[in-house]
């Protein structure tokens, strides 16, 4: 076995997830990555349970990688990540041509996985619960690029009736502060500018505090972030509206290498709908958190998720949504028909809202949000931000692509050395879904000239 084929389905613990897959798989294996699943040896797909598409969509990519194993018996098929842990053994059954079925705790386990299913000839199937041991047992990331995420926590404890995580990546649980520091670190040694912090409820991290007998919290974490030397912007993802904390919005008034930006998923508009939910808080309780985090860093971003159509979802609830969508000025949402996940508390309800007029909500929401952010890019027009320097532009790899504070993509000409760089950019235009700019004291360029710009300093 020589070549690996992953494929990613769903959220960034899900990357981050597989980028250790292929860490591991790498360091103790030999195995390469490659973009086509017809030149791998194993193939691993790492699933969502969330979205009731996402999940259905596995199965069809399996079908299409049964295929391949016919052409070629020896390749080995896995099956990672939460539709995993959701359905263990029944996916064997379903798909007997698959190898490995493993959690998102045990992907550390896969060598082991691999090697019992090339002596046994069996299936594997590892869905437990090993809590911390999965960051214990992971080689040291592959550095590529300036940028990279760290996770800090695993799983959720808050048991939304609509979400399936708790039961696929169990009970929240804190990497030890050490170790997170240790690594981020390490990432700074290797050139790495700035760093995500991951969890499914991110800010719900504590850990014993240095020297001290009280627990750390999160905002304590991002202290000792930002303290590391070569971190220059710290982000974080994704937070939850109960685990935030006063201390959590204050560390935006006092940390100057913390993003000015938050993705802090509120779900509905509707203290009803949110009730049943069981998000256990009221939208006046989250707009105050975001008023106060506009009082502690002018100019935040503020991003969201919504679920629309939720059972029993009245126009006049729907209604209450769209007025905090537009009360709040969010810059951006990911906006979601709901479906019900088999095994959540939800399921058992009534899922009477018709397909049609939820798909005509999330686009009249998401429509909404939309503007708001165009609006708010093109407010950043004449303005100088500070951004970090990713790489070439993915349009057109003759220009160079940074990332502001507020989490906007910025493409302009300029030299390869300036990348890992946080540098001033003047933006001149904002489009559709990114921002143009240049660099301080220089004058936009024809794609030529980009050209010979990216082409000639290094």
């Amino acid at each position: 076995m020589r070549k690996l084929y992953i494929r990613t389905f769903g959220c960034q613990m899900n990357e981050y997830d597989s980028e250790k897959m292929a860490d591991i798989l790498h360091a103790r294996n030999g195995l390469e990555q490659v973009a086509d699943p017809a030149e791998a040896d194993v193939i691993l797909f790492n699933t969502c349970s969330v979205r009731e598409k996402a999940q259905e969509k596995v199965f069809n990519d399996l079908g299409r990688a049964r295929e391949l194993k016919a052409a070629r018996p020896g390749v080995l098929i896995g099956v990672g990540g939460c539709v995993a842990s959701q359905e263990g053994e029944s996916i064997i059954g379903r798909a007997p041509y698959v190898d490995l079925v493993f959690g998102p705790q045990t992907l550390h386990r896969l060598p082991e996985m691999i090697e019992r299913r090339l002596s046994s000839g069996l299936p594997q199937v590892d869905i437990s619960f090993p809590e911390i041991e999965k960051f214990d047992s992971l080689p040291p990331a592959r550095v590529e690029g300036a940028t990279a995420f760290v996770s800090v926590m695993e799983g959720c404890s808050k048991y939304c009736s609509y979400c399936i995580v708790p039961y696929t990546r169990g009970e929240e649980i804190s990497r030890p502060l050490e170790d997170v520091l240790v690594e981020i670190a390490e990432l700074a040694q290797r050139g790495v500018r700035e760093v995500t912090l991951l969890g499914q409820n991110v800010n719900a991290w504590r850990g014993p505090a240095r020297g001290e007998h009280a627990d750390a919290d999160f905002a304590e974490l991002l202290d000792y972030v930002c303290a590391i030397p070569g971190i220059e912007r710290v982000r974080y993802t994704t937070s939850h509206p109960r685990e935030f904390t006063d201390r959590l919005v204050d560390a935006h008034a006092r940390l100057p290498k913390l993003a000015a930006h938050v993705h802090l998923p509120v779900q509905s508009g509707s203290d009803r709908v949110l009730a049943a939910m069981k998000r256990g808080y009221t939208t006046l309780e989250y707009k105050s958190i975001v008023r106060r985090l506009r009082r502690a860093c002018p100019g935040i971003s503020i991003t969201s998720d919504f679920i629309v159509g939720f059972p029993g979802e009245t126009d006049e609830d729907f209604r209450q949504t769209l007025e905090l969508a537009e009360a709040m000025a969010f810059d951006g949402s990911y906006c979601f028909a709901y479906s019900a996940r088999p095994g959540t508390p939800s399921a058992s309800l009534a899922d009477d809202v018709p397909p049609a007029e939820k798909n005509a909500r999330v686009r009249r929401l998401q429509a909404l949000v939309d503007a708001t952010a165009a609006a708010i890019s093109q407010s950043m027009v004449g303005t100088r931000q500070a951004v970090l320097v990713t790489g070439p532009s993915r349009r057109d790899p003759a220009e160079l692509a940074a990332r502001t504070s507020n989490n906007r993509v910025v493409n302009f000409a300029g030299a390869r050395r300036l990348v890992g760089h946080l540098i001033d950019i003047e933006v001149t235009e904002a489009r559709a879904h990114t921002l143009r700019g240049v660099v301080p004291g220089s004058q936009p360029v024809t794609q030529s000239q980009a050209q010979a710009a990216t082409g000639g300093a290094r």
